[in-house]
């Protein structure tokens, strides 16, 4: 369903609402929010104001993940959403937007790009994973 981003929420000096004098325009369209989360490769391409073209991912198992010690930036897969402090729902439904916390076969990575808008997730390590023993 369409969102719509209309100013209509004025208030008269009284308190009462104020009337609407003109229809909906086409450019005060919003779209519903599209959640990317783990899984295979899926993206949506949509046709932006102006003319051009944003990728939105639904879905994907590799990231890129840029190791800051060794300065590489290394694909690898995700194992899950370890936290995500844009709300603790999409944690629960494993929901990657930026800012969350991810966790790759390299250890915990912070997701640096916004999946529902540049199609592709880049993160950053936070915590390496130790193979040798300790």
């Amino acid at each position: 369903m369409t969102q719509w981003h209309t100013d209509s929420h004025k208030r008269k000096r009284s308190g009462g609402k104020k009337g609407v004098h003109r229809k909906k325009r086409r450019y005060e369209r919003g779209r519903d929010m599209i959640f990317c989360t783990i899984g295979e490769p899926e993206r949506i391409s949509i046709r932006t104001r102006g003319g051009g073209i944003k990728q939105i991912l639904k879905s994907d198992r590799l990231a890129n993940v840029y190791d800051p010690t060794s300065r590489r930036i290394i694909r690898t897969e995700i194992l899950g959403v370890r936290s995500n402090p844009a709300n603790s729902d999409f944690e629960r439904r494993g929901v990657i937007t930026r800012g969350a916390i991810i966790e790759t076969k390299l250890g915990d990575a912070r997701v640096t790009s916004k999946p529902g808008s540049d199609g592709v997730i880049n993160a950053v390590l936070i915590k390496t994973v130790s193979t040798s023993p300790a």
